[in-house]
């Protein structure tokens, strides 16, 4: 039986590049491998299983002879390409926030709920949230044997969720501070030092000084005060998960960091449980690698996680004044298990449902 064809739209883009570097590092189930890409990239050469493959343009007739394309685009350009893409018969599994919670579309972690993928009568798979997908791999199996019932979370967001500009500010600003360091730095000296480097915060992602800093602003405000990435987290979770009333309570801060979201994850169960049986059974999970020996001063950090696919996990403990709940801290690459490795992971699933 023939390998289905696959193509990568985005394929020159912060997830796009790290994409590719795990189709290289996998084995190789696909027919064609096209890349596609904005005008501006096209006909860049990039190297795939051992071939120099040129980037095309995208446009309708890119997606002629796919079979799956995985979209690592923004919200406004999957819109409009996601469904001519699927109108031409092609599975299209979308890394942004486009479509993920259309009822119509599924929302997909395979180690969660891989049965989802299958339901798709708009020809559209989403893939979650970078923030939501960090967690996912563990609660889906603590929820499977004693039922989430209530989720507080804090998130600690790397730069890179920003993509390139995030990266390339934090580490002007890195650059520009360390320079002019003095004790007790202010705001005002910060900002003043980044202004005087020809970093003024208008050319920033964000409002704020990001070196030096952590800002509890990740995404756009929305109405209650609710920014874009803690609303995601909430429905997304709810979508995944199967619990459409799973009572959420998320903040989520960007900080100094280049590659992994950190959560602080205060998870409620319907059923009695301890933080030995989950040490246990997450230690289970094949994607789930347990780090939980403070004592000795080993738990997951962002710098350890960086360029590794699981989700590491530690600091498990059972709340003190809350019955059936665990507290944890989860870390993932973002880049990685946070977008293009669960996107690849979804495609291979469509590949293995088409063979």
């Amino acid at each position: 039986m023939s390998k289905p064809n696959l193509a990568l739209v985005g394929a020159t883009g912060a997830v796009g590049t790290v994409m590719i570097d795990i189709i290289n590092s996998r084995e190789n189930i696909w027919g064609e491998i096209r890349l596609i890409a904005s005008a501006r990239s096209a006909g860049k050469k990039i190297q795939v299983h051992g071939q120099d493959l040129t980037v095309v343009e995208l446009s309708e007739d890119a997606f002629n002879g796919m079979d799956i394309a995985m979209f690592d685009v923004p919200d406004e350009v999957s819109e409009i390409w996601a469904p001519i893409a699927a109108a031409k018969g092609v599975v299209a599994v979308d890394n942004s926030a486009a479509f993920r919670m259309n009822p119509e579309v599924p929302l997909v972690v395979p180690e969660v709920n891989p049965f989802a993928a299958k339901s798709r009568p708009l020809g559209i798979i989403a893939n979650p949230n970078c923030t939501t997908l960090t967690m996912m791999a563990a609660l889906g199996a603590l929820h499977n044997k004693w039922k989430l019932t209530e989720l507080v979370v804090a998130s600690y967001q790397a730069v890179s969720g920003a993509g390139t500009p995030g990266i390339d500010r934090l580490a002007a600003e890195i650059a520009a501070v360390a320079t002019n360091a003095e004790a007790g730095l202010t705001t005002d000296s910060v900002t003043n030092t980044l202004e005087a480097n020809s970093l003024p915060l208008s050319d920033s992602p964000w409002a704020q000084p990001i070196a030096l800093n952590v800002i509890p602003a990740a995404g756009g405000f929305k109405d209650g005060g609710h920014t874009s990435e803690e609303l995601k987290v909430r429905n997304e979770s709810r979508k995944i998960l199967g619990i459409s009333d799973l009572k959420v309570a998320a903040t989520c801060v960007r900080v100094p960091v280049q590659v992994s979201h950190s959560l602080a994850v205060h998870a409620t169960f319907a059923n009695a449980l301890s933080a030995s049986e989950v040490r246990e059974l997450l230690e289970a999970q094949p994607t789930v690698v347990v780090m939980d020996d403070p004592a000795n001063d080993v738990y997951p950090t962002p710098q350890h996680v960086a360029g590794q696919d699981p989700t590491f996990v530690g600091r498990i403990r059972q709340s003190e004044d809350f019955p059936n709940t665990i507290d944890l801290f989860v870390v993932g690459d973002n880049l990685r298990k946070g977008a293009a490795l669960n996107t690849y992971e979804i495609a291979e699933l469509v590949a293995a449902e088409l063979g």
